[in-house]
């Protein structure tokens, strides 16, 4: 059993008096991961402190998800969670599709261009429409936006955690 946790969402008030919270969902999979029967782990961000629960319902309302715990069923049970992040073990991932990634393997990632140039490292993932956007922190500080399309993106090595882009006209300006 690993130790490793995945962000899978963020706690962020209740919802009624019955013990339901309301979750921002930062997940790819959230019919998965709030679905009845759902492993999770709540984290403290600042004591690290770590308690399991068990997923009793959910359903989503105006893009979160409204979640009921089994064996917390009172406002004041879930109260003091407020603002601690929804974590799920590495044993719960989903296998996914060839060219498909998890957010965790593509942070951290080197950018090298298909001319060999270092661009810098994916720091952040956006997920604005059409398509995400892979946020590089640049070698000079400043940040680079690129698209994940056929175009750009055109190869993903998670195991040396390195992305090979091609650079469209522009997209460095």
């Amino acid at each position: 059993m690993s130790d490793k946790l995945y962000t899978v969402g963020k706690l962020v008030n209740t919802h009624g008096i019955r013990g339901e919270i309301k979750i921002v969902s930062q997940t790819d999979f959230p019919d998965l991961r709030f679905a009845k029967g759902s492993e999770l782990i709540l984290l403290d961000p600042d004591k690290h402190t770590q308690m399991p629960v068990v997923v009793e319902s959910s359903r989503e309302h105006k893009g979160m998800f409204i979640v009921k715990l089994k064996s917390y069923n009172d406002i004041n049970d879930v109260e003091k969670y407020k603002g601690w992040l929804v974590k799920v073990a590495e044993e719960h991932l989903a296998d996914l599709d060839e060219d498909e990634y998890y957010y965790h393997e593509i942070i951290g990632c080197l950018v090298v261009t298909d001319e060999e140039q270092e661009l810098g490292e994916i720091t952040e993932i956006l997920s604005p429409g059409a398509n995400d956007v892979w946020v590089v922190k640049l070698k000079n500080g400043k940040q680079a936006l690129l698209p994940v399309i056929d175009e750009v993106i055109l190869d993903v090595d998670v195991e040396a955690k390195t992305v090979r882009v091609h650079i469209m006209e522009g997209l460095l300006d």
